[in-house]
């Protein structure tokens, strides 16, 4: 044959159609739906059995309440107390307190919840039995009965643990738009969350008022203690001020007043006394300026009457006139002298007088100054000893009369059931078991790397699948025989059939004689489909021979035991080699066996000591072909796997006809590519392909039986083919 190179399956074939449409998806989840039902069924069962077993019921009670801020005007305290706002703030600050620690604290202790199961972990029993116990209840039935384990001591009660569990089981709520809220608690039991939540409003109520009196109290005891000392600073400064009275018994306004005026009034006399002196000081000086000047001069300088008429006597000549002018002259300087000592004396008195005066004055105004910034200093602590002791009387009186900022609206009488929702539960694990079965199902549609129909395998291929070959129904390889032999209208042989019809169809003109069979891999089929074929081709009354070309494995022994004895390929290829032993030649007529129930001649495999490939390369190999050909109307050749050894490349330039046989969901794509490229590097071109092993049941599952109408594994099979 001249052989020509094939177009194979390339990465990116590989990477097409691996997009699911919409269709496909829902086609594929059909094909899967048991997996997805038995993954929904286990879901409803689990998620059944935790709602139904496993889980505990709950229950919800809920205690309405509403804030009070109208209080009654005569208990009203106005000070020291802690008051609740109007704004949403204070709101949210309340319901924090209704969740503290401190409230739930005292709730545990109450109802002495440290000794509740339910919040206790260390009290309770043995869990349920549930779904995660089953393979440890299992494992147990195999094992010998373990020595019962010691009473574990009883762990101490953690209170801050039952305090957070009781605190996770509390909620509150604020209705808008009003001063009402909710307090809600959870249980296991309806009257147990129904006394959660009113024992709770109870406490909340107590401590609001525990708190305002609490608070009137420390109000009390700091207005006393401040009471106390503004008692004590009073009368310490009250005394204060009638030390320095004691001691400024004259200082006094009017005192000041009158000091002030008769400083005034010693001023003026000083500035004329000041102005007297002055004079008298300037008559002295006139009179001692002249007392060696003539007495004309003297008389016009003191412009005195007696003087001036003793003068005139003097200028006449009379004898005492000059001693009487001198005498009158002393006098008159003995009087200027007397005069401005006198202004002096009396200047000198009114400035000390001015200056006793001013002491007394600025002695006086600082004692009174003092007096009074200590009367104002004493007024004000007056006054506010006199507040804080009406405020000390009040708060006194409120600590007793103190009432809640709160009030019951509504008690909890029963909780109403709210978990676990059975028929939530039930129905969220049936659909995610849906969810998880699809996801099965569509991930290994999704990894899904084999072939399962003749059309997928020929799109990635670009070849033609020539036959779909079911898988025989005999376990065994001899029973596979007998089955091929005794079952000529089976499903299996049919398709074998239909086959041989498109083989030999292949090439009108030049119909193949020489058929190579070969696969991937082992295992896929390659054999039985020879045997198959050989078996059909003998049945136009053809002369077929079946080779045995994989002499590395020979498994035609496990078809045909009675061959075993035969001489094989190799005595049959001795006889055309030069160099060959004759005690193991033999004639092809010698070699062959014949079997009558399929009708074909079988040469059988023999062990070599030379490689395989070697010898299927030889020119005795060439020859031996050369004879078959003219002896047999059909020659089928069983190869080696491609991608195991080389045997298949080096017998195919001998082939008129290349079947590749392809495992039906089992050879992975990666690994016919392979195989595929292998016979075109060799420069092989594969006839067609053919899909084999095909599970009929399978193909239904996958739902391509109804769908493509594949023969064996297809719709309307009945009356055609016999079981």
């Amino acid at each position: 044959m001249s052989p020509a190179p094939q177009n194979t399956m390339t990465a990116a074939d590989q990477d097409t159609g691996t997009t699911f449409s919409i269709l496909t998806i829902l086609n594929t989840l059909w094909r899967g739906k048991w997996i997805i039902g038995v993954c929904a069924l286990i879901g409803f069962l689990h998620a059944a059995n935790k709602a139904y077993r496993v889980e505990v019921p709950t229950y919800r009670a809920t205690t309405q309440m509403a804030l009070n801020f109208d209080t009654d005007p005569a208990l009203e305290v106005t000070g020291g107390v802690p008051q609740l706002g109007r704004d949403q703030s204070s709101f949210n600050t309340e319901m924090e307190i209704i969740r503290s620690r401190e409230l739930i604290g005292r709730l545990v202790d109450r109802l002495d919840l440290t000794q509740d199961p339910e919040f206790n972990p260390a009290l309770r029993g043995d869990p349920p039995f549930g779904l995660r116990d089953v393979p440890g209840w299992v494992i147990g039935l195999f094992r010998a009965d373990p020595e019962p384990a010691p009473a574990a001591a009883p762990r101490p009660v953690n209170r801050n643990a039952v305090i957070t569990r009781v605190r996770n089981r509390i909620s509150t709520s604020i209705q808008r738009f009003t001063y009402v809220f909710s307090i809600s608690a959870v249980s296991e039991d309806p009257r147990k969350a129904a006394l959660l939540s009113n024992t709770l409003a109870e406490i909340y109520r107590e401590d609001q008022i525990q708190s305002k009196v609490q608070g009137t109290e420390d109000a009390a005891i700091w207005l006393s203690d401040r009471v106390s000392d503004l008692q004590a600073e009073l009368e310490t400064r009250q005394n204060e001020i009638n030390e320095l009275r004691a001691r400024s018994a004259l200082a006094s306004p009017e005192a000041i007043a009158q000091l002030n005026s008769q400083s005034v009034a010693a001023t003026s006399q000083l500035q004329l006394a000041e102005l007297a002196r002055t004079r008298a000081e300037d008559a002295l000086a006139r009179i001692i300026a002249v007392e060696d000047a003539t007495p004309a001069e003297q008389v016009a300088a003191l412009d005195d009457a007696q003087l001036r008429g003793l003068l005139a006597r003097v200028q006449t000549g009379e004898a005492t006139s000059q001693q009487r002018f001198d005498r009158r002259f002393v006098q008159l300087r003995q009087q200027a002298e007397a005069e401005a000592l006198r202004a002096q004396s009396q200047a000198t008195e009114l400035q000390s007088q001015i200056d006793r005066l001013s002491l007394q004055f600025e002695s006086q105004s600082a004692d009174l100054i003092t007096i009074e910034q200590l009367e104002r200093e004493t007024e004000a602590t007056r006054i506010l000893y006199e507040t804080f002791l009406n405020r000390l009387r009040e708060t006194s009186v409120q600590i007793g009369v103190q009432q809640a900022d709160s009030r019951v609206l509504s008690e909890a009488l029963w909780g109403s059931y709210i978990a676990p929702r059975k028929s939530r539960i039930t129905f969220m694990g049936f659909l995610m078991g849906v969810l998880v079965g699809a996801g099965i199902v569509l991930g290994r549609e999704m990894l899904q790397n084999t072939f399962r129909t003749a059309e997928e395998l020929e799109k990635r291929t670009r070849l033609s699948v020539l036959g779909q070959i079911p898988r025989i129904p005999a376990k065994g390889r001899v029973p596979t025989i007998m089955y091929l032999a005794n079952k000529p209208t089976s499903a299996a042989a049919e398709s074998v059939r239909n086959l041989r019809t498109s083989l030999l169809m292949s090439d009108i003109d030049r119909p193949p004689q020489v058929i190579m069979m070969t696969s991937s891999l082992p295992a896929e089929g390659k054999t039985t489909t020879a045997i198959a074929l050989a078996q059909n081709l003998a049945g136009l009354d053809k002369r077929v021979l079946l080779i045995e070309g994989d002499i590395r494995r020979r498994t035609f022994s496990a078809y045909f035991p009675d061959a075993t004895e035969r001489p094989g390929i190799l005595s049959v290829i001795a006889q055309f080699s030069q160099n060959a032993d004759n005690k193991r030649q033999a004639s092809l007529e010698e070699a062959v066996l014949r079997n009558g129930d399929l009708g074909i001649d079988i040469l059988m495999g023999e062990k070599s000591a030379i490689n395989a490939a070697d010898v299927f390369a030889s020119s005795a190999f060439r020859d031996f072909m050369a004879q078959a050909r003219t002896l047999y109307d059909y020659i089928i050749v069983d190869t080696p796997p491609v991608l195991v050894v080389p045997d298949a490349r080096v017998i195919g330039p001998y082939a008129d006809a290349v079947l590749y046989a392809v495992n039906w969901d089992k050879t992975s794509q990666t690994q016919v590519a392979e195989g595929l490229s292998q016979l075109a590097k060799a420069n092989l071109r594969v006839t067609g392909l053919v899909l084999t092993q095909i599970d009929p049941r399978g193909m239904r599952r996958y739902g391509y039986g109804s769908k493509y109408g594949y023969g064996a594994y297809g719709g309307g099979k009945n009356g055609y083919y016999d079981n």
